[in-house]
C-alpha cells in the first residue's frame, strides 16, 4: 500500500514537471499553436464525455432533477455543452480583457502569450464548473450556440471570398504569361471539378425507385449559382476574373454535398451510406479531426486577417532630424511601439464562436440527437445549416462582384 503511494506520488510529480515543460516552453512565435491545441483538446474532452459521461450525469441532483430520468443522447448533448460553455467563457474573457491592446509595450501582451499554466489551470476550473450550475442556463447557452455557430459560418465565407480575391490578385500582379497560364489552368481544374462533384452528387443523392426532389432541387441550385457566377465575372461591366468563380463554384458544390452527406443514415435519398446507421471508431475521428483542422484554420486566419477587425497600427514617433545616439532611439522606438500582427481580442473572439460551433456539430445541431445518436454532425438541422451556407456564399459572392459597381464611390 506505502509503495503503491509513493508511485502514484512519483508519476504525479513527474506528470507535473512535464506539464510545466511544455507551458514554458511556448513562445511569442508558437502561442497562437498552443490556443489552437487548447481549443482542440476541449473538442477530445466534449468527445470522450459525450461517450461516457451520460451514466455519471444521470447520479448528480442537480442535473438529473426530474421526475422521468431523460434518455441516454439528452446527457451526452447535456455534457458536450457544458464543456463547449466552459470553453466558450475561457476564450470570452481573455477576448474582453485583450480589448484595446495596439503595442507589445502593453502588459495584457505579456498575458495574451504568457501565463500558460495558470491559463490552463483556469480552463480546467471553468469547465468543472460548468457541470455545477443549473439546467436552465446550459438551455439558454444552447440556444445562443444556434446564432453563435450560425455567426462563425459567415465569418469562415467572409474568410474565403477575401482569400480567393487575395490570391487572384497576387498572381495577376506578377504580369508575366506564366502567371496567367497558371491562373487558366487552376480555373480549367476547379470547374472540371465541380462538374465531376456534381455528377458523383446526382449518383449517390438521387437513386433511381425514390423521390428525392429535395436533394434535386439542392444540386440543381448549386448549379444554378455556378452558371450565374460564370456570367456575372464575364459581365464587361464587372471585369473579374474566372479564378475566384471556379473556386467559389468548386466550395459551393462542397457545402452541398457536406449538407446531403449529413441527412440522417436511415434516409432513403442517402445513398452515400447505404441506409445504415452504424459508423466505424475511424469515420467518427476522421470527421471529428476534420472539423478541428477547419476550425483552427478560420480561428486562426480571422485573428490574424487584416480584412477583419485588426488593429490599426500604433503610431510611430516621427525620427529627429538631429538624433544623438541614431541606433539606441530607434532600437527603443521599436521595443515599446512595436504594433502587434494581429487582434488578439477578435482572436479570441472567433475561438468563442467556433466553441458554440463544436458543440453544435458533435451535438447534431442539438435537435436531433435522437437521429444522428452518436454520430458527428448528422441531422436535418445539420443538412440545411451546410445548404443555407452555401447558398449566403453565393450571396456575398455575387456582391462583392457587383457593389463596386454599385457603390463606386465606396471602397470594398
Amino acid at each position: 500500500m506505502w509503495a503503491a503511494s509513493c508511485l502514484a506520488s512519483c508519476c504525479a510529480a513527474c506528470a507535473c514537471d512535464a506539464c510545466r515543460t511544455v507551458v514554458s516552453g511556448i513562445s511569442r512565435r508558437s502561442a497562437r499553436i498552443a490556443y489552437c491545441g487548447l481549443f482542440a483538446l476541449s473538442l477530445i474532452v466534449s468527445w470522450i464525455l459525450r461517450e461516457v459521461a451520460a451514466p455519471l450525469m444521470e447520479k448528480l441532483p442537480w442535473i438529473n432533477h426530474f421526475h422521468k430520468t431523460p434518455d441516454r443522447e439528452w446527457f451526452e448533448t447535456d455534457a458536450v455543452l457544458r464543456v463547449s460553455l466552459g470553453n466558450f467563457l475561457f476564450f470570452s474573457i481573455l477576448s474582453v480583457m485583450m480589448i484595446g491592446v495596439k503595442n507589445q509595450k502593453d502588459p495584457r501582451d505579456g498575458i495574451h502569450h504568457g501565463g500558460w499554466m495558470m491559463k490552463v489551470i483556469c480552463w480546467c476550473i471553468l469547465v468543472i464548473l460548468m457541470f455545477f450550475v443549473p439546467n436552465e442556463i446550459i438551455s439558454f447557452y444552447e440556444s445562443m450556440s444556434k446564432f453563435g455557430a450560425g455567426f462563425f459560418l459567415l465569418v469562415q465565407v467572409v474568410l474565403l471570398l477575401d482569400f480567393v480575391h487575395g490570391w487572384n490578385d497576387t498572381w495577376v500582379g506578377y504580369d508575366e504569361q506564366f502567371w496567367y497560364a497558371a491562373l487558366l489552368v487552376v480555373s480549367l481544374v476547379c470547374y472540371l471539378a465541380t462538374f465531376v462533384f456534381s455528377g458523383l452528387l446526382f449518383h449517390w443523392f438521387t437513386p433511381s425507385g425514390h423521390d428525392c426532389g429535395l436533394n434535386t432541387f439542392f444540386i440543381v441550385m448549386t448549379l444554378i449559382f455556378v452558371f450565374v457566377f460564370a456570367v456575372v465575372v464575364l459581365h464587361p461591366a464587372v471585369g473579374g476574373s474566372i479564378l475566384p468563380a471556379s473556386v467559389i463554384s468548386f466550395y459551393c458544390m462542397y457545402l452541398c454535398y457536406s449538407g446531403l452527406a449529413s441527412e440522417p443514415r436511415d434516409y432513403e435519398c442517402n445513398g452515400l451510406h447505404k441506409h445504415s446507421k452504424a459508423v466505424s471508431t475511424g469515420t467518427m475521428t476522421i470527421g471529428l479531426l476534420t472539423t478541428v483542422l477547419s476550425v483552427v484554420y478560420s480561428a486562426v486566419r480571422a485573428g490574424s486577417s487584416t480584412t477583419l477587425l485588426s488593429p490599426p497600427d500604433s503610431p510611430r514617433a516621427e525620427k529627429p532630424l538631429l538624433p544623438l545616439d541614431g541606433k539606441a532611439e530607434e532600437k527603443e522606438e521599436k521595443e515599446n511601439k512595436k504594433p502587434v500582427s494581429y487582434s488578439y481580442a477578435f482572436f479570441h473572439i472567433i475561438f468563442s464562436l467556433a466553441s458554440m460551433y463544436s458543440a453544435m456539430l458533435l451535438t447534431g445541431w442539438s435537435t436531433s440527437v435522437g437521429e444522428s445518436g452518436n454520430l458527428v454532425d448528422v441531422g436535418w438541422p445539420s443538412v440545411w445549416v451546410r445548404v443555407v451556407t452555401s447558398w449566403a456564399t453565393a450571396g456575398l459572392f455575387i456582391w462583392s462582384l457587383v457593389a463596386p459597381i454599385l457603390f463606386p464611390d465606396r471602397e470594398f
